[in-house]
């Protein structure tokens, strides 16, 4: 009797630091430049979600379709974190507003987290950099939402008088950026992939 071997293609997982004034798309009929500029992905693999052009930071890309559908299904509510520059020093008032709702667009934001960061707090620089304004201070806040709607957090920013000069987002569920430096890329490790299925209750 004739046996064939059967080869069972493993699934890819990546996170990628996407730089500002990237698309995290692989074409651009404009000439803009895209993530297919910073890694060579296999085919079939593709960004979960997206992360705006002038924004930074963790970009997820994999070819399980499951797992991108349960990554985009708002049901599960999975935490999106952000490093936030605002224009201005923000106040506990309006970090508080943030994290209690605002209105975007006639309907109100989710509760969120929010955190000012210790003044001093600083982020590795950004290329190009940010507008600055010599008699406008800038500040730093930690913003985690459950929620992805449109430009979310730069809207809840200036909905409470802040505008984002600079958004950078540090982690997805249990993903996070850690060390990984803009342009970077890394396939998620073993662990990391479990545990974010158990965090969808994935099921094979």
């Amino acid at each position: 009797m004739q046996q064939y071997s059967v080869m069972i293609q493993e699934k890819k997982y990546y996170i990628i630091h996407k730089p500002c004034n990237v698309l995290s798309q692989f074409t651009d009929k404009f000439g803009r430049k895209t993530i297919s500029d910073l890694f060579d992905f296999p085919k079939e693999v593709y960004p979960i979600g997206r992360l705006d052009y002038d924004s930074e930071g963790l970009l997820l890309l994999s070819d399980d379709k499951k797992m991108v559908d349960l990554i985009l299904n708002p049901k599960f509510k999975h935490e999106k974190e952000y490093l936030v520059q605002v224009e201005g020093r923000i106040t506990e008032k309006a970090a508080r507003d943030i994290s209690e709702g605002v209105l975007i667009e006639g309907k109100k934001t989710l509760p969120a987290k929010v955190k000012i960061q210790e003044s001093g707090f600083s982020y590795p620089e950004r290329n190009p950099p940010i507008r600055e304004r010599k008699s406008i201070p800038t500040s730093w806040i930690k913003v985690i939402i459950t929620e992805g709607r449109n430009r979310q957090v730069r809207k809840m920013t200036a909905a409470v008088g802040f505008p984002t000069l600079r958004l950078i987002r540090i982690r997805i569920a249990n993903i996070e950026i850690k060390e990984l430096k803009p342009g970077e890329v890394r396939e998620l490790s073993c662990a990391e992939i479990s545990v974010l299925k158990e965090l969808l209750n994935f099921k094979e």
